[in-house]
């Protein structure tokens, strides 16, 4: 139920009516620079970086508030503090317009503050409240309720801001700045179904003369030593870097591509891109599915290599149907690789019962290939002018995954 409350903040901020909206307010005619406290750049690559600086704050300090859940047991406290974060800064959007760019994009990095916080607790509840045998299936069922949610409010969304005049709405920039507000409100009100099942206390550690400040980095280093003595983790999380840098870039520049760079308009760029999550939870299950036939490794090479082929494809991508053909394969293996990267890797953790610092790192690293991601595009599209050849750089990323997945899959033949 996280995932159901949690995921309308990626559908409908991060990746459909906000950069959409985003894209129109920063925009004079074909002039695409925006002036930041004073500071011109082109829009998409400003919006590109605040989601990089976003994600490297969640990096820098989620191992500070992890070991503060775990020297406490309170890890559900801190997921609660980052979901009102990241939900007050939705309800604050709908303050934004093109004279208020500022409040715009620093309530957008909140947002994105508070909702990638909120996951580093999340995702250490799966070892806790799940068997290892149930963990695929589950969390690709989360991954599942996490689309339909936000699809259903998106949906909702939609009747506002594509048919705003069938409701008496004059103002063009009502409808999405309400889009916004009722993120607030949906991911608020159901977070507190999940809030109210999982345990308040989990495997609180309060060790006397600890420094619980610390030791969160502390952790983090010694899961680092763990892993890099665990050959084979430490080549999945390779792989998982570099898969992440590319598919995570997809999901929050596919708008902005659309829209500056094809000249879809939000009657073909919004069903489409809600078309992807209507297919993603066809393929969280799918590949659950295909997993348990064939093994997490042997279906996330399959996804990998499915992702290489449509991003070629995307870079010679010009028409409507060409985008609406691509979108399909990526509904398919977006929700499917989501969901099992996290299953595989709580799968393949030693037998411990300190789960948070190890999902810590697992996040840390899901941060940092963001910011490395969206970073790329937006530095590549900065200094040749086109988000075609920042897809280039998804493509190469992708590629180095796949490197990883099939040397780890090879090694797992040869304990075999």
């Amino acid at each position: 139920m996280y995932d159901w409350s949690n995921s309308v903040y990626q559908l409908t901020i991060g990746s459909t009516i906000f950069p959409i909206y985003y894209n129109a307010v920063t925009r004079q005619g074909d002039n695409f620079t925006v002036n930041f406290f004073g500071y011109e750049a082109v829009n998409t690559v400003l919006y590109s970086w605040s989601i990089a600086v976003s994600y490297l704050v969640i990096a820098l300090f989620s191992p500070f508030f992890s070991s503060i859940a775990d020297y406490t047991g309170r890890r559900k406290t801190f997921m609660k503090v980052f979901t009102w974060i990241g939900a007050i800064s939705c309800g604050a959007l709908f303050f934004f317009n093109k004279n208020t760019v500022e409040l715009g994009l620093l309530a957008f990095t909140l947002a994105t503050i508070g909702y990638g916080g909120s996951l580093v607790f999340y995702n250490s509840f799966l070892p806790v409240i799940a068997e290892r045998a149930d963990q695929d299936r589950i969390s690709a069922r989360g991954y599942s309720m996490g689309y339909l949610g936000g699809v259903i409010l998106l949906v909702f969304n939609l009747i506002f801001v594509l048919f705003p005049g069938a409701f008496g709405i004059t103002d063009d920039t009502f409808a999405p700045r309400l889009a916004f507000f009722t993120v607030f409100l949906w991911w608020i009100g159901f977070s507190q179904i999940t809030f109210r099942r999982l345990p308040k206390y989990t495997f609180g550690k309060r060790v006397k003369g600890e420094n619980p400040i610390l030791k969160g980095y502390l952790e983090l280093r010694s899961v680092f030593n763990q892993v890099r003595n665990m050959r084979q983790l430490k080549i999945y999380l390779a792989g998982f870097f570099f898969m992440t840098m590319g598919l995570l870039t997809v999901m929050f520049m596919a708008a902005t591509y659309g829209t500056k760079e094809l000249g879809l308009n939000d009657n073909v760029l919004i069903p489409t891109i809600l078309l992807i999550q209507l297919i993603g939870m066809f393929g969280a299950w799918l590949f659950a599915r295909i997993s348990g036939r064939i093994g997490n490794i042997k279906a996330l090479i399959l996804s990998i290599v499915i992702w290489i082929l449509v991003i070629v494809a995307v870079y010679f991508v010009h028409t409507p149907a060409e985008f609406i053909i691509i979108a399909c394969f990526v509904g398919v293996v977006m929700g499917g690789t989501q969901a099992l990267a996290r299953s595989t890797y709580s799968k393949m953790l030693p037998e411990t019962r300190d789960h948070t610092s190890f999902f810590s790192f697992y996040d840390v690293m899901e941060k940092i290939a963001t910011v490395g991601g969206t970073f790329s595009f937006g530095i590549i599209e900065a200094l040749t002018g086109s988000m075609r050849f920042s897809v280039l750089a998804i493509t190469a990323f992708f590629i180095i995954g796949l490197a990883f997945m099939m040397l780890l899959l090879r090694k797992q033949h040869q304990t075999s």
